[in-house]
């Protein structure tokens, strides 16, 4: 089975976020090895999908694995498996995908770049907790739970330079019940091409820091858009590695837009047990 490594929300490799992308002939094979080939692939999620039949809601059935589990939605795995779809010659324009969160949409356009629709994150203003304040070691402007598809604690931050200083404390973090903690500010300079930077931790998931997690946006779009007055923004995310993420609300769905670069194309041995 081909199994690729494609660095997402990046035009050059090695930056963006990496992602395994599995694509298999026929149904998924059992749970505990789809688990077991992420684990060895060892980034922040692998991507598993077969094509179904035509004539359906969806194209292609897409499940998405961490090191440790299983999610409800992930993007840049998602944008990693379109383009990988697009760039082998298995389906020309839109492409469907059938997942946990419901039907997502993929389409590339001239320029490389893919445009992903996913389900808008609600948002709901919440205290600060104080294990999330502590471990955050942080000044704290607001927070807000996300949807359940997200699972995520938007927290943020007075400025770019304390999202881009912060050290969180893992440990803590990986005790929080949410899914993780995404940090953001508004940018600092937008003439630098962005208008909002992020950072996201996901230690409950064997992921101490994600590069650049597309789901998260669903939540930082209308967060930013009802902040900064406009609906087509760029958010930079990352640490040691970064990506950009063009992002637009439209009511309940958020479209997303980034590019992918195959890094690594290889063979996987190992074949699921009959």
């Amino acid at each position: 089975m081909r199994l690729r490594v494609v660095d997402a929300f990046t035009d050059r490799p090695f930056r963006g976020n990496p992602a395994g992308v599995l694509l298999l002939e026929g149904g998924f094979p059992p749970d505990a090895w789809l688990q077991q080939v992420a684990a060895e692939v060892n980034l922040s999620e692998t991507a598993f999908a077969h094509p179904l039949p035509p004539g359906g809601e969806a194209d292609w059935a897409l499940r998405w694995f961490t090191p440790a589990s299983e999610v409800d939605m992930c993007g840049h795995a998602t944008l990693a498996t379109a383009h990988v779809i697009a760039t082998s010659g298995l389906a020309r324009g839109l492409i469907r995908f059938s997942a946990r969160c419901g039907v997502l949409t993929a389409e590339a356009a001239e320029d490389g770049s893919i445009t992903m629709d996913f389900p808008t994150s609600s948002l709901t203003p919440v205290a600060a907790d104080p294990v999330v304040r502590r471990a955050l070691g942080a000044e704290i402007r607001s927070v807000h739970d996300t949807s359940e598809h997200v699972g995520d604690l938007l927290v943020e931050l007075v400025d770019e330079r304390a999202v881009r200083e912060l050290a969180p404390d893992h440990a803590a973090l990986r005790g929080h019940s949410r899914r993780g903690v995404i940090v953001t500010a508004a940018a600092e300079d937008p003439s630098r091409g962005y208008d909002f930077v992020s950072r996201g931790f996901f230690p409950a998931l064997g992921i101490d820091e994600d590069p650049v997690t597309g789901s998260a946006h669903t939540a930082l779009a209308p967060f930013w858009a009802a902040r900064l007055g406009r609906t087509s923004l760029v958010g930079l995310q990352g640490g040691a590695r970064t990506g950009l993420v063009a992002v637009r609300p439209a009511g309940d769905r958020t479209l997303l837009t980034g590019h992918a670069v195959t890094v690594i194309d290889g063979e996987l041995l190992a074949r699921p047990l009959p």
